[in-house]
């Protein structure tokens, strides 16, 4: 991460899947299909990022698994894992973020959470670790009907939160989303390495 002024308030707005949990649709779908050119052509042309969207922003997994199997009968059962299997989706926690969101705590460092999540998975995801409830507030794409990186839900996040974006640091996985959260004028951290994380939060005068 290059230097960056520290915050004049320090708050961080953590994203969720791989972030704080690891989630890799790769993890399930590794034990259904065999041949990994096949597990992935699936992953890709059937069970995409982009099909998985919607549930992000509020349709329910059942309406887009039906959706999405009526158009490939010969996945059907597959597509359906997707729902029933969720959460073998899932290799637990980060423990470097874990440390990190500990550490914050400590020093009395608001952080919240900004995630695309369906509204479906939100408490069993935040069930996976102790560190959840360091967070004192969280914004779900689900619940709100707008998703990363619309400008819209940013500027929600400040708006619930009562902060200024040159005062928070957002942390996320996505170059896509860390892009429109610079735009926006927040401080970020693309949360590439779990080895990164801590320095950047130093960098920044959190730790």
């Amino acid at each position: 991460m290059s230097a960056q002024p520290a915050l004049s308030t320090g708050a961080v707005i953590w994203d969720v899947g791989n972030v704080i949990v690891r989630w890799n649709p790769r993890t399930l779908y590794s034990q259904i299909f065999a041949d990994p050119a096949e597990c992935d052509g699936f992953l890709a042309d059937v069970c995409s990022l982009a099909w998985h969207a919607p549930t992000d922003c509020g349709v329910s997994f059942a309406d887009n698994c039906a959706a999405l199997s009526a158009r490939h009968p010969q996945h059907a059962a597959a597509i359906w894992a997707w729902k029933d299997r969720w959460w073998e989706m899932f290799s637990g926690p980060i423990p470097e973020t874990e440390a990190a969101i500990e550490a914050l705590n400590l020093r009395g460092v608001p952080q919240y959470a900004l995630s695309n999540m369906s509204h479906e998975t939100v408490e069993g995801t935040f069930a996976m670790s102790p560190a959840f409830a360091r967070l004192a507030g969280r914004i779900i794409s689900g619940h709100e009907g707008v998703m990363k990186p619309d400008p819209a839900i940013f500027q929600l996040a400040c708006a619930r939160f009562e902060l200024k974006p040159a005062d928070a640091l957002f942390v996320d996985d996505s170059a896509t989303n860390i892009a429109a959260a610079r735009a926006l004028g927040f401080q970020v951290h693309h949360f590439t390495d779990p080895a990164g994380l801590w320095p950047a939060l130093e960098a920044a005068g959190l730790l």
